[in-house]
Order: structure tokens, then sequence, then C-alpha cells
């Protein structure tokens, strides 16, 4: 049996090799030239959700909403995501994607907003209850551990580069084209900075409290302990591998919980951080095969850690089998030479 290296040990990497020893392989490799979820994976939202603008992340998604469903509390929290439409165009595109999403079997509804978030200025909402928020870094440790009780070896501080393989599956997120590139494989991923912010302890948050997302702005926020964890694009994308946080938005996003949840009036920036969405142009990954014997299985442009138990079982499947059951054509690196026809706009 081929020697199967799996670079990148974060959400992507961590299943990718789970699912190859579930089904039998026996010489995995699990690196990492840092550690176990060191990379973006340790600092994601950690939102779960299936609500995608196109199918083939709708599906992606979908497909992976069992595996944390099986995990349950308290790695994952079946809080649903409710997203809030304050225009009629903002509304009419919730609709829109409610009904591509309920054709390929998301239970999405249409909701009020709970007490406590505000509502007075909003035409419409939709939510799916089955979607929640999950600790990204705790998920893919316990994704690790099963893998290393089926045979994975784990190698931390380990570049692949060190390594000998007959198989490589490059899981590497923004650092993918990196990796990648000295083996002759272009992979067409940019690095984003983006960030997330944290608030002082609030009394009495309510335990069932939904990640709540304005549609237009795409302002969010979900619960994380006693504290809200808030998110929001920036203005000007910052593209490139510089992490750093931009203390200047903070009173705009602050400004902005305190009117969609006023019990946050009184709360504070106390943590923030910054991390890397691997992006691609149209948004959708990279997944499958891209040179002999070597494999991709990143560009999640942010939705990774969410997607990654369908992503590691298809292409776990593909690599031991040959084929997968899965459709994963849309994530052809080979898309890219007639140039990207379907982007995923839903970007948060």
């Amino acid at each position: 049996m081929a020697r199967i290296v799996v670079a990148g040990a974060g959400a992507i990497g961590a299943s990718v090799a789970y699912h190859l020893a579930s089904l039998g392989a026996r010489e995995v490799v699990l690196a990492d030239r840092a550690g176990v979820a060191a990379g973006s994976t340790g600092k994601a939202m950690g939102g779960v959700r299936q609500q995608f603008s196109t199918e083939p992340e709708v599906r992606l998604a979908r497909d992976s909403i069992r595996f944390f469903e099986e995990l349950g509390a308290p790695l994952y929290l079946q809080v649903g995501y409710l997203f809030l439409a304050t225009t009629e165009p903002g509304l009419r595109e919730l609709e829109e994607r409610m009904e591509l999403q309920r054709s390929l079997g998301v239970p999405v509804e249409r909701a009020a907003p709970p007490e406590g978030v505000r509502s007075d200025d909003v035409l419409g909402a939709v939510v799916c209850r089955r979607d929640g928020v999950a600790d990204p870094p705790a998920v893919t440790r316990q994704l690790v551990r099963r893998a290393v009780e089926l045979g994975v070896e784990l190698r931390e501080r380990s570049p692949v580069e060190e390594l000998d393989w007959d198989v490589l599956v490059v899981a590497c997120g923004p650092w993918s084209a990196e990796v990648a590139g000295p083996l002759g494989v272009e992979l067409p991923i940019r690095p984003l900075c983006r960030q997330l912010l944290e608030t002082s302890p609030l009394p009495q948050l309510p335990a069932d409290l939904p990640m709540v997302i304005e549609a237009e702005t795409g302002f969010h926020f979900r619960r994380r302990d006693d504290r809200l964890r808030i998110a929001m694009t920036d203005a000007e994308p910052r593209w490139g591998f510089e992490e750093v946080v931009d203390e200047s938005v903070f009173d705009d996003r602050l400004r902005r919980l305190r009117h969609r949840y006023p019990a946050a009036s009184e709360a504070k920036i106390e943590r923030s951080w910054a991390g890397l969405y691997d992006m691609t142009s149209d948004a959708h990954p990279i997944v499958g095969p891209v040179a002999d014997g070597i494999y991709a299985a990143c560009g999640f442009s942010g939705h990774g850690f969410m997607q990654s138990p369908a992503v590691g079982r298809a292409l776990a499947e593909l690599i031991l089998e040959g084929e997968t059951e899965y459709d994963l054509s849309p994530f052809a690196l080979e898309r890219f030479e007639g140039g990207a026809t379907f982007p995923e706009t839903l970007v948060l």
C-alpha cells in the first residue's frame, strides 16, 4: 500500500487522514510544520452552516452536518443560523437562497428573531436550526485522536518537504500554493486576512442564541461561553500573509452589535485576533487530483471547517478506490482554465 502523506493538520487535513484510516489505509502520515490546528483552524469563528448560495457548497455542508450532530455538545451546539434582512432586495435574496437550499434537503424556514435580537428594522428572516456553532480546535483534535487510534502517524513540526511519500494531499490552507509550487503544481489561492473580536463578559446570554447574520452587511455574532464573538468583512480586502488586527473598526463593530443586540450596550472589546482565509477566485475549494500522485484539499475561502467531514470522506474514497459517489467536478483545478462561472457569494 502506498505511503500517503497529508500535509496540514487543520480540520481538512485531519478529516482526510481520519477517513483514509477508517477506509483501511495503513500507511498514513498527518504532517504539519507547526502543530494540530495551529493555523487558520485554530483562529476560526466556528460556525457550521448549510446556507450557501450555490448547490455544490450546500451539498458539501449538508453532507457534513451529521458528523457534527454526532459529536454533540460541547463540541457542537446546534443553536441554528439566523439570517436577517433589512431591505426588500436583501429579503428577496434570502428567500431565493432558501428555495435552493430547501430543494437540496436543507430545512431552512422563515423565522422571527428571538427575544433580545432587535427586529423593528427587520423585514424578514430565515433560519436553519440544524446549523450551529462549534469549537474548531477541539473538533480537529478529536479527529486527530481518532485517526491516530486507527494507525495514522502524527508528525508535528515536520515540513512536508522533509518527508517521503507516494501520495501527497496538500491541505495547507493559505500556504497550499507555497507547498505545491515547488512540486510543479500551481494552485490559484490567495491569503486574505480576516479578524475576529470578542466582547467582555455579558450576563445571562441565552444558551440557545443562534449565530445572527445581517444579510446586507455581513455583520454577524455568536455566543462563546459568556461573551459574544463578532465578525464582519473588511471594507477593503487585506490580501497577504500578514495577520494584523485593525483596531480602527472596533467602535463601528460595537455600534452594530449594540444596535442588533441591545443587551450588549455596555460591552467592550476584550480580545481580538487575525487569521487567514485561503481564497480562490470563485470562493469554491480545490478538491481532487492536481498532478500524478498529488491531491489538493484547499481554497475553502472560509468554509473549510464546516465542510471538512464531507471533503475528508470523498477525497479518501477517491484516493483509495479511484472513485467516489460524491461529485467533486465543481471543485476540480481544471475549472480555472476556462474561468470560474458560478461563484459562491455567501462568504462571511
